[in-house]
């Protein structure tokens, strides 16, 4: 790790007025630390936001307003967030160490890079840590890489769990940019695919700082489920992900949710299979449809064909967890 600055701030206009190209945010520190430990981030200065943005949770009308430095364990265990949007508690709940939910800030989670062996190997080409030096994923180990949305630039996935909740109950990201402007982003739209510029993880603007997320109210908090199918029962990433949540007349399907985490380099919407589902019964056979629906077009690599059936299988038992709420 090289020799930095650490600079303490007390609001985002300070913080902003110190960023450079040179300089991170830092918050929790779980995942920027690890990187410079590898030598991946290599910053002059870090800026310590952890008293500028606000730690809170609040509910104002229609709308929950999750601040940025708001602890994943703050978030999961919010009696407003429990009873209005459980699929976040679940989802929070079923990622990482009771450690660092306790450290790691909800921006934080949305901004953690990909756990791509190959990009914490610093002696492999790897696109997103040295932009056009090749992803050697591609032809190696890919067995936790993508079956959707990837290039040959990239195939890593996105590790968040926070992250898949989010986006399948339409949350906004809410941000200040250099130039002090306050921007909103859809969640769906904040993380990115490769594209040419697999280096860049999402759409935020260079240098802006997140200040809060906002989810509104919905009729998702009777039927959900979030699975997570991984290779030991605690403390790993996903190798599929679902969550899942229905909006019921009884037995009809008003509206449905379906992401997933471990297909993707960005939170995956399963937008087809939800449109299929939208005024059907709530049906094993119905789910069953809809999970081949939503894995006919993937694409998989050289080690991870097993993500196929597993998440078919993962789609159908989510939906049918959501029955048993």
């Amino acid at each position: 790790m090289r020799p930095f600055n650490f600079e303490k701030v007390n609001s985002a206009p300070e913080a902003l007025a110190l960023k450079s190209a040179k300089s991170n945010y830092i918050a929790g520190g779980t995942n920027l630390v690890d990187l410079m430990k590898k030598n991946i981030a290599q910053p002059e200065t870090l800026i310590d936001v952890t008293t500028a943005i606000s730690n809170t949770v609040e509910n104002k009308n229609t709308v929950v307003t999750i601040g940025a430095m708001a602890s994943n364990n703050k978030v999961a265990t919010d009696k407003t967030i429990i009873n209005k949007f459980p699929l976040i508690s679940k989802s929070i709940l079923a990622g990482a160490s009771p450690q660092i939910r306790n450290m790691a800030s909800s921006a934080g989670n949305l901004l953690q890079r990909t756990r791509c062996p190959y990009f914490y190997d610093i002696t492999t080409p790897c696109n997103k840590r040295t932009p056009n030096t090749g992803c050697s994923a591609i032809e190696g180990g890919n067995r936790m890489s993508a079956i959707a949305g990837y290039n040959d630039q990239c195939v890593a996935v996105h590790p968040s769990d926070f992250c898949i909740s989010l986006t399948a109950l339409d949350a906004t990201v809410t941000a200040v940019t250099a130039e002090q402007k306050e921007i909103t982003i859809p969640f769906k739209d904040f993380h990115k695919l490769p594209d040419s510029t697999p280096w860049l993880d999402n759409n935020l603007p260079a240098n802006a700082i997140i200040t809060k997320i906002e989810v509104a109210e919905n009729k998702f908090n009777k039927n959900f489920s979030y699975l997570k199918v991984r290779d030991r029962s605690s403390y790993a990433f996903a190798l599929v992900s679902v969550a899942a949540a229905l909006d019921l007349d009884g037995k009809r399907i008003n509206d449905i949710r379906l992401a997933s985490g471990g297909v993707a380099h960005k939170p995956w919407r399963w937008y087809a299979a939800e449109e299929f589902l939208k005024g059907k019964r709530a049906t094993e056979d119905n789910f069953l449809e809809a999970a081949k629906l939503a894995t006919k077009d993937l694409k998989p690599l050289s080690e991870n064909a097993y993500k196929i059936p597993m998440l078919q299988g993962a789609i159908v038992t989510a939906l049918k967890d959501c029955l048993n709420q």
